[in-house]
């Protein structure tokens, strides 16, 4: 297959030969190779300023990330038969860490497959697809996780936010065999049903998987309140773990109802209740109501997107910390957490010490925990980095 060629610019390759993969639109040479020649999602060789060939790349020429290297040998394009290697590749590294089939199986850039997540739940695996150069070959990734995996089926939602970025369609669509609303899922001995149609992104979040489990040691005879709590996966666990009471707090009803269920399937649904409705407000109800609890769990959305909602967003990250350290007992537990990219593991901490001081508490950070093993990082690529969680210690002097 004969691919159309784009030179960079001269020392734009330094960061592509350090190990990163994303190219700019800035970085091409437009007067030798103009990037508006090529179609979202076509494949294209890409060379230094000398005419070197450095790799293939995905391309968008609508878009700043003008292009994803998937390759390094020019000789290789990427295709079902690269897929299917990759997709192997990424199976053998979550075998090694779990022995059941429920993570994360594909994740983007660190799979070397950017712009593809694949979340693997038994014999159902859900699909997002975020580039134009993974949704031109659609077909192909569905076939390749039928070669490697055999499952019953595969569904397609397409239906982020990323997709947007690059002028992609958003739908969702059962891609092969049958995919059932709601399936089972197990995380850290504690099973959940989780709604892989209609649900938050893939319908799960696999990625605090560390930081739930150790949750898990901290809440034995303890009143624990799980807020965004979505559908359980920290309130659950903490009640699996032997709380003697848990509330989550999350705004989606349907997502409560499937929490309730899951309390149920794992047989502590006596001393497990929700509350729906606004976080920041529902914190402010349950103080002015005196209530207190031994835990808190503060896990919201990313209320940093993009870096020019950072300030925004910071504001944000201090006033729900601060509301739940209010509903504290002596000497309660925070466990603070973040899917925000933009907001660094240092800065939290930071927002956390501020906030407590407000109060006139003392705050000490005693455990922190990260994304899990099916969320690897690409050294290179520090985007690939963006689970926190802070244990912190709340207490009057």
């Amino acid at each position: 297959m004969s691919l159309p060629v784009l030179r960079l610019n001269k020392n734009a390759d330094r960061r592509l030969k350090a190990g990163h993969i994303w190219i700019y639109s800035n970085e091409i040479d437009n007067k030798v190779t103009p990037l508006t020649a090529l179609q979202p999602g076509d494949q294209a060789v890409i060379e230094n300023n000398t005419g070197k060939a450095l790799g293939i790349a995905s391309i968008n020429p609508q878009t700043l990330i003008c292009g994803r290297l998937i390759s390094r040998d020019i000789r290789k394009p990427l295709d079902v038969s690269l897929l299917v290697h990759r997709i192997k590749i990424a199976l053998g590294l979550r075998q090694q860490c779990f022995d059941k089939p429920f993570y994360r199986l594909v994740f983007g850039d660190s799979d070397l497959l950017p712009g593809l997540v694949v979340d693997r739940f038994g014999d159902y695996l859900v699909v997002q697809i975020a580039t134009a150069g993974m949704e031109a070959l659609k077909d192909e990734i569905v076939a390749a996780l039928v070669k490697v995996l055999k499952p019953i089926g595969v569904l397609l939602r397409n239906d982020g936010n990323m997709r947007q970025l690059e002028s992609l369609p958003e739908y969702v669509e059962v891609a092969y065999g049958d995919v059932p609303e709601v399936v089972e899922l197990e995380e850290n001995g504690v099973k959940f049903l989780a709604p892989l149609h209609t649900g938050q992104k893939t319908g799960w979040f696999y990625d605090h998987r560390p930081g739930r489990q150790r949750l898990q040691h901290y809440s034995k005879d303890k009143r624990v309140l799980d807020v965004f709590s979505y559908i359980g996966g920290w309130g659950v666990q903490a009640a699996a773990a032997g709380a003697s009471e848990v509330i989550c707090l999350d705004s989606s009803g349907q997502a409560l109802d499937l929490a309730e269920q899951s309390a149920e399937l794992n047989g502590v649904r006596d001393n497990f209740q929700t509350m729906e409705g606004d976080a920041f407000e529902g914190l402010r109800q349950l103080r002015d109501a005196g209530e207190q609890f031994d835990v808190v769990v503060v896990d919201p959305p990313a209320f940093i997107k993009r870096k020019k909602d950072i300030a925004k967003g910071e504001q944000a990250y201090r006033r729900i910390n601060e509301l739940a350290m209010r509903l504290l007992g002596r000497e309660g537990l925070l466990v603070s957490a973040s899917c925000s990219m933009h907001l660094q593991r240092d800065r939290l901490v930071d927002l956390l010490r501020a906030g407590s001081r407000h109060l006139d508490r003392n705050l000490q950070v005693f455990e922190q925990t990260h994304q899990g093993a099916d969320h690897p990082i690409h050294p290179a690529i520090p985007e690939t980095e963006y689970i926190k969680s802070l244990f912190a210690r709340v207490y009057m002097q």
